[in-house]
């Protein structure tokens, strides 16, 4: 099944990109007017990140956001066939401070939110950057789509690990060179564990497992963040977190990514992952000890 699957999918993925965007307007109105995928979630989402804003500035950021979710899965989808120098076309960066980086012998992390489009900032990047990629991935329940997202994110070279046994799959690079993509506003599945602060106003857990590594490998921090100049054309951003995590005191490494994450949102609302639950997890009185702000 998963052979018919990826050649029906390979035959789609030759049409032309304007082709194909004709097709995700389409999707559009079925995905936003017709199904609502979601839509209870985005506009919770939003009225809690923005309620200074009207309801018709917030449904305006939520359509702009559907068309760039749906944008983002067709082309996901043209990754399939196309080459690595047609993706690298479409996505600029200031690559140089990674290899500046990679100049100095040491590792490094980089920490990015859920903003479009992540995969084809994957794909070019690691054929890029001079570092060994590793990309952190959340396995797929369906087995044919978790086979093909990780055919398409490995194509460019990233080596692949599994959020669900990160301590496991990080053994062979202890001593090695590389550089780690961390999706570091995922809401947290042990909310006791994380570090809490507020994030657009409103009590927020984050993953405490990227400073973690960081300040105990001492090895440099980048935040990304990604633009969208038009479609289908993307500009990777990368920022100089911190050269010395270790100097750091606990903490200030997730506050510096919240405050940081927010601001990127706030610049392009509709480039964010609102369909997800990022505020699903409570604050409670006993995450005390976590407290960061």
């Amino acid at each position: 099944m998963y052979y018919i699957v990826y050649g029906l999918l390979y035959l789609v993925s030759l049409l032309p990109l304007r082709v194909l965007y004709i097709v995700s307007d389409g999707l559009y109105l079925l995905v936003y007017r017709i199904l609502g995928y979601r839509r209870k979630v985005v506009l919770e989402n939003l009225q809690i990140a923005f309620p200074e804003k009207t309801l018709a500035e917030r449904k305006k950021i939520a359509k702009k956001f559907y068309h760039n979710f749906i944008d983002s899965i067709i082309e996901s989808l043209k990754m399939v066939s196309a080459s690595d120098s047609y993706i690298q076309k479409r996505v600029s960066g200031n690559w140089e401070l990674l290899s500046d980086l990679y100049k100095t012998g040491r590792s490094c992390q980089i920490h990015l939110g859920h903003t479009f489009n992540w995969e084809w900032a994957n794909q070019a990047g690691a054929k890029i950057m001079p570092y060994t990629f590793l990309g952190v991935y959340m396995p797929i329940t369906n087995k044919i789509f978790d086979r093909l997202f990780r055919k398409l994110r490995a194509k460019s070279g990233s080596v692949l690990l599994p959020a669900t046994d990160m301590r496991k799959a990080m053994l062979p690079w202890r001593n090695r060179q590389y550089c780690i993509g961390l999706v570091a506003d995922q809401a947290p599945s042990a909310p006791e564990k994380s570090f809490w602060l507020n994030f657009f106003g409103k009590p927020t857990g984050f993953v405490a497992g990227p400073e973690t590594g960081a300040r105990a490998s001492n090895i440099p921090v980048v935040f990304a963040s990604i633009e969208k100049p038009r479609r289908g054309y993307y500009k990777v951003i990368f920022t100089l977190a911190e050269d010395q995590p270790a100097s750091v005191e606990r903490g200030e490494l997730t506050r510096r990514y919240a405050r940081y994450l927010e601001n990127v949102i706030r610049q392009q609302p509709d480039m964010w992952l609102w369909s997800h639950r990022r505020w699903k997890k409570e604050w409670k009185e006993e995450y005390r000890a976590n407290w960061l702000d």
